[in-house]
C-alpha cells in the first residue's frame, strides 16, 4: 500500500536540492580517497506490477545497478547506494571487485545505519553518513593511488 500512495513530491521534499547537493559533495570528497566509484539513487516507489509480483528491494537495486552501468568501471569497484523511499529501505550493491574484498556484513551495517537516520526523518544526515561510510570502506580496500578519472556521475539520481 505504501507504494501506491507514495508521492514524488514528498520524496523531492525529503531529498531537496540542498540535500542532493550535500550528497553530491560527499561523493566527490569520498572519491578523492579511493579509486572506487559511488552512485546514489533514490526511488520513490515501485511500479504497480513490481509491487504485485512482490519484487524485493534488493532485486530492484540490482536492476538499477545494471541499468545505470555501475558495473562498467575499470577496476570493477563501483557501488550503488539505493534508497527505496516508500519503504525507507536502503540497499548497497557492489560490483565484483568491491564485493570480493568488502564483506556483505559491512555493507549491511551501512544500510541499517542509514535506515535508522531515515526513520528519524534525518534524510540529509543519513545520506551523507552512508556515502562517507561507503567511501571509507572503499578507501581501505581501493586507495586513490594515481587514478582520478571520474567514471560515474557524482550527482544523485531521483527515479
Amino acid at each position: 500500500m505504501r507504494h501506491l500512495v507514495a508521492s514524488h513530491a514528498v520524496t523531492r521534499r525529503r531529498f531537496s536540492a540542498e540535500v542532493l547537493a550535500s550528497i553530491e559533495k560527499a561523493i566527490a570528497a569520498a572519491e578523492l580517497r579511493t579509486s572506487g566509484e559511488i552512485r546514489f539513487v533514490v526511488e520513490t516507489a515501485l511500479e504497480l506490477g513490481e509491487v504485485w509480483s512482490d519484487l524485493p528491494p534488493r532485486e530492484r537495486a540490482l536492476h538499477v545497478f545494471s541499468s545505470l552501468h555501475i558495473w562498467d568501471t575499470e577496476a570493477r569497484n563501483g557501488v550503488l547506494i539505493y534508497v527505496l523511499a516508500a519503504d525507507r529501505d536502503v540497499e548497497i550493491v557492489a560490483d565484483r571487485g568491491a564485493g570480493a574484498r568488502i564483506a556483505q556484513a559491512d555493507w549491511e551495517g551501512v544500510c541499517r545505519a542509514m535506515e535508522g537516520h531515515f526513520r528519524e526523518g534525518r534524510f540529509a544526515a543519513g545520506s551523507v553518513a552512508g556515502v562517507e561510510a561507503v567511501g571509507g570502506l572503499l578507501a581501505r580496500h581501493f586507495p586513490a593511488g594515481e587514478r582520478k578519472r571520474d567514471e560515474l556521475p557524482n550527482q544523485p539520481a531521483l527515479l
